[in-house]
């Protein structure tokens, strides 16, 4: 829907006789707003800055961290939470075995124990390494592919058994490309000085695990060599991950005889059983070309290759839970190369980090009880229904849509499913079998239930009441195949209010924001191509998907010209989803807000008034600060563009913005009307 001026007047009056100085909040520091602001930053050139700014001068970036922000503050809450959870758990030795208690403590003091963990070096893996020392041929690779597959990393390629995109009411196995060491194929291709130099580094950190292995120094360099040049193979076969993105273009169904014949040298049947699946008829390929190469690859490399590779992957999966001297190689190059962070974090934070991944359902049931606020869940479902009856008015207006899409639209709309604060059923964890003898097996036997639980649903009716998050996960996410949006009870924390709910502005900017951008999720470039059952489906008219298309071309162009770091442009086709979904979250957050008493009212806090306030709680959202490194690691490699160009990137698409803070011609934010993004 265009801009109406008329609706926005009175933003435009307030606007016009609330000036943003410093000195107006000096005496409101306790605000979580106003004592952020950075007065020297103009809003309408840096939003982010100017919103952002003081809070970023007073906390640096800490040395064991690769950015510091709202997601930090937040994680912090949770992880000392967490943290009580599982000291006091591990206090107590003598709970029942299986019980729950018994797991989150053996979890948390295996972890701890870094006397026992320096003693025993790698003693606990050398079964497993034995094992692939006696390999003999190619169906022993793909079988020790397999397992590790089940209790460590993902070689060769890509497996998981979900939702059928066509066909959501059954779940199918699909195969991917795969099996990198590095975060995305660009690393192993891309010819700049920067990335060169991390190639050049992972060979040495390659190497040094080999040597951890026992290898002689010869042995290490060569066997690293060599596994440089086999990751580069998979990689020049890989797609670019924003041709990935397509649902449709990825979707390849075959018969298990099918697939047995594109890749002859690679046994299914031997790595289905080692996965425990059984009696396999098809599976969806993502990528057929990857497999073709790699069923060459299979014969151009000697046996001696694929144990050594095997090797590295099985232990390069694990190096975090061993002793200090491999998790430092880890640490060396995965955090401090390639993000640029300076030193660990504490090992408590680590281990925890470990335990509440592995037992999420376990503790999470403790954190529900224990931790969440009062009336977390009603506010959630408050926000949740506002934006969904906002985005339904949207489409009723959208004048680029014909009725016959409007109504598929609404009748998707009408099907989303919203899960909020935390499952009405847990996962059952006991047959995970977790003691205080090895971290490193617990976490190997955690992997393997997950892998396990997984793979058996294999063939069963699709459970759509089951949550992917735990209620203390800082995060969200829409699930096309379920048509869902899932909110977990955590987000409702905001920095400044852990006890108690923030404003309206505040909570409709962050959760409701949250909310707009996970239901856009199923109506972006991805979204758009799934009906209300979760089916892959053509539901639009030629023409207005074509109007979309156009629409999508235009965020795709405002954000390939964003530079973030060095000569470093954002990928805006990569990360065209999440910008799709940023911008509609936060009109839909917007209007929503606009319901509110708090609006309505023109209710002022520290000096602010409700529209002032609903964006730089927008900005707040993204208040994350990054080190150079981390952020080129994430434009490489992530569908995410970096935080500070969600704010941006969005809000210079709001003509409601521009009137709050008198954004005008001139100003860098400021985007003509021709090039400002209109989709819903």
């Amino acid at each position: 829907m265009k801009f109406n001026p008329l609706i926005c007047g009175l933003i435009v009056v307030t606007a016009a006789t609330s000036s943003c100085k410093q000195g107006k909040y000096s005496a409101e520091k306790g605000d979580a707003l106003a004592s952020h602001i950075d007065s020297t930053t103009r809003a309408g050139d840096d939003f982010f800055q100017f919103a952002n700014g003081k809070w970023f001068k007073e906390n640096p970036i800490p040395a064991s961290e690769q950015s510091n922000g709202i997601f930090q503050l937040v994680q912090d809450t949770i992880n000392a939470q967490v943290r009580k959870i599982c000291e006091l758990a591990a206090a107590s030795q003598h709970e029942p075995k299986g019980s729950n208690k018994q797991k989150i403590g053996d979890l948390f003091f295996s972890g701890m124990d870094s006397v026992s963990l320096n003693k025993k070096g790698l003693s606990d893996l050398k079964d497993d390494f034995a094992k692939i020392d006696n390999i003999k041929d190619l169906n022993g690779v793909i079988a020790e592919a397999a397992y590790i597959h089940t209790v460590s990393s993902s070689p060769l390629f890509g497996m998981y058994v979900v939702q059928d995109d066509k066909n959501s009411a059954k779940y199918q196995v699909y195969i991917t490309q795969g099996g990198l060491s590095m975060p995305d194929r660009n690393y192993y291709i891309d010819t700049d000085a920067g990335t060169k130099k991390i190639r050049e580094k992972f060979v040495v950190y390659v190497g040094n695990m080999f040597s951890i292995m026992g290898y002689k120094d010869a042995e290490a360099k060569q066997a690293a060599v060599k596994l440089m040049e086999m990751e580069t193979a998979l990689a020049k076969t890989s797609r670019k991950r924003e041709d990935t993105r397509d649902p449709l273009t990825n979707y390849h169904k075959m018969a298990s005889g099918k697939l047995a014949a594109l890749t002859p040298n690679l046994d299914w049947k031997v790595f289905m059983n080692g996965m425990g699946l059984a009696k396999v008829d098809s599976v969806v390929v993502g990528q057929p070309e990857f497999l073709t190469a790699l069923n060459s690859d299979l014969k151009k490399y000697t046996i001696s290759d694929w144990k050594n590779y095997l090797k590295f992957h099985f232990i390069n999966g694990l190096t975090p839970y061993l002793d200090d001297k491999t998790y430092m190689e880890d640490f060396n190059f995965y955090s401090s190369t390639l993000r640029g962070v300076k030193e660990p974090r504490p090992r408590w934070k680590r281990v925890v980090g470990m335990t509440n991944g592995a037992l999420g359902d376990l503790i999470g049931q403790v954190y529900v009880s224990e931790y969440l606020p009062k009336g977390t869940k009603e506010k959630l479902v408050e926000i949740g229904n506002a934006i969904k009856s906002i985005f339904a008015q949207r489409i009723k207006a959208l004048d680029w849509m014909s009725e016959p899409t409007k109504e598929k639209a609404l009748k998707k709309l009408n099907a989303v499913i919203m899960k909020v604060g935390y499952p009405d059923k847990w996962k059952d964890l006991s047959s995970m079998q977790i003691d205080r003898n090895s971290y490193v097996k617990n976490v190997m036997n955690a992997n393997k239930w997950e892998v396990g639980y997984m793979i058996s649903k294999y063939g069963k009716p699709v459970d759509r009441t089951e949550w992917d998050m735990e209620p203390q996960t800082y995060n969200a996410y829409y699930n096309p195949s379920n048509n869902e949006i899932v909110i977990p009870g955590c987000n409702i924390i905001v920095p400044g209010y852990e006890r108690k709910m923030a404003d309206d502005a505040i909570l409709y900017a962050i959760i409701g924001g949250t909310f707009g951008h996970e239901i856009t999720h199923g109506f972006d470039d991805q979204g758009c191509k799934y009906n209300e059952f979760g089916n892959l489906s053509d539901w639009w008219t030629k023409e207005d998907k074509a109007k979309f298309d156009q629409k999508t071309k235009m965020i795709v162009k405002q954000f390939d010209d964003y530079v973030p770091v060095d000569s470093l442009h954002i990928n805006g086709s990569l990360t065209q989803g999440e910008n799709i979904a940023d911008l509609g979250g936060v009109i839909m957050g917007y209007e929503a807000f606009k319901q509110t008493k708090q609006y309505r009212d023109n209710e002022m806090i520290a000096g602010l008034n409700p529209s002032q306030r609903f964006f730089l709680g927008y900005a707040l959202t993204w208040m994350v600060n990054m080190r150079p490194e981390a952020m080129s690691t994430q434009i490489k490699s992530n569908e995410h563009a970096p935080a500070k160009w969600r704010v941006l990137g969005p809000l210079s698409n709001m003509p409601e913005f521009y009137a709050t803070f008198g954004v005008k011609q001139g100003d860098k934010m400021w985007r003509p009307d021709s090039l400002i993004v209109k989709i819903w």
